[in-house]
């Protein structure tokens, strides 16, 4: 811990009490020296990728050897509130206001998150069952890569003390491995009867957190490290917000722009799927090899806390790419508000 020079951590919806005081909780939990500083970054989905870009920026100006850097979200303690109630109410009760279900509602375009992927559906003319099918792949992928062990790398076992004793977490309990089809059909849609998106084909609501530490090249000389791969570019954008779930396609094509590289120069990607309607448009948008993309499932069956994603799918993608001996590989996010976040990662 004492060789790290800042910390920049990813968090969104800040539920907790202390939530204000995120990054800098990690640090000093974390035993980092109390002189180190710490910064709590918010780019929604994308801030887990967003808290790396903005580590290595502190490294390129000369601010820092070593930047800890990663993402925490607990959606679950998301609480209930009553607006204005601090100031009085006048007459009659005040409502009761989910504060998770409201976040998930843009209100600059008066859409929730998965209305916005049923746009995206339409306009691309992607079906009910195209979405069900890729939820169960992910699904699929995410249960052969538990019990083949290609997540043990990335999982820290966390002791939770009840009364009762003690428990370990050290799995996702989001997965159904048993989902079918004919399963996935017989779900509601999320918000008009002739939509397409459902509980079963959209992300997760869970908690999690994830870590990536980031080292300039003089600070992995001096403190003997050992990288396992290079953070070698970034790119973020801006889109409609009504179609938010697009921004990884503009996000991957200037990255690839920017390295005068094409998509086929890409070994694998990790595209956070928020809706399976939102990864498949995208996928139809830059022509995207599925058997490349999420090989391990995404965030359908491992559940997406917002915060945490994106550092968790930089961690997967770069040890599936040592694996596999492959050599590039993106990590991409779609952002709530109309937003592309991508990262370009190259193994050494």
């Amino acid at each position: 811990p004492e060789w790290v020079d800042h910390v920049v951590f990813g968090n969104v919806l800040q539920t907790s009490s202390d939530a204000i005081y995120g990054a800098r909780h990690v640090a000093l939990k974390a035993c980092v020296p109390i002189e180190v500083p710490a910064l709590t970054v918010n780019r929604l989905c994308g801030s887990g990728i967003q808290a790396a870009i903005t580590g290595a920026h502190h490294i390129l100006t000369g601010e820092a050897d070593v930047v800890l850097t990663g993402g925490i979200e607990n959606m679950s303690q998301a609480p209930h509130v009553i607006r204005g109630l601090r100031s009085g109410l006048k007459l009659g009760q005040g409502a009761l206001e989910d504060s998770l279900y409201e976040g998930l509602r843009d209100t600059m375009c008066g859409m929730f998150m998965a209305e916005t992927a049923e746009k995206c559906a339409r306009n691309y003319e992607i079906s009910r069952e195209e979405q069900d099918r890729f939820a169960i792949r992910s699904q699929t992928c995410a249960d052969e890569a538990w019990k083949q062990g290609r997540f043990a790398d990335e999982v820290v076992p966390v002791e939770i003390k009840t009364r009762r004793g003690t428990t370990v977490v050290d799995r996702d309990d989001h997965m159904r491995p048993d989902t079918t089809l004919e399963a996935l059909a017989k779900l509601p849609t999320a918000f008009s009867k002739d939509g397409t998106v459902t509980a079963g084909n959209a992300s997760g609501i869970v908690d999690g957190g994830a870590a990536v530490m980031l080292a300039s090249e003089s600070g992995v000389q001096k403190h003997g490290l050992s990288p396992i791969a290079r953070l070698a570019g970034w790119a973020t954008v801006g889109v409609d917000p009504s179609i938010m779930g697009m921004g990884p396609a503009p996000a991957i094509r200037q990255l690839l722009q920017k390295h005068k590289l094409t998509i086929d120069d890409i070994d694998l990607f990790e595209i956070n799927e928020a809706f399976a309607a939102q990864y498949l448009a995208v996928e139809k948008e830059i022509g995207l090899q599925r058997e490349k993309v999420n090989v391990n499932g995404g965030a359908i069956a491992l559940g997406h806390p917002l915060g945490a994603t994106g550092a968790r799918i930089l961690l997967t993608l770069t040890l599936e790419m040592r694996r596999r001996g492959a050599r590039r590989g993106i990590a991409a996010a779609c952002i709530g508000g109309g937003q592309g976040i991508a990262a370009l990662v190259e193994i050494l």
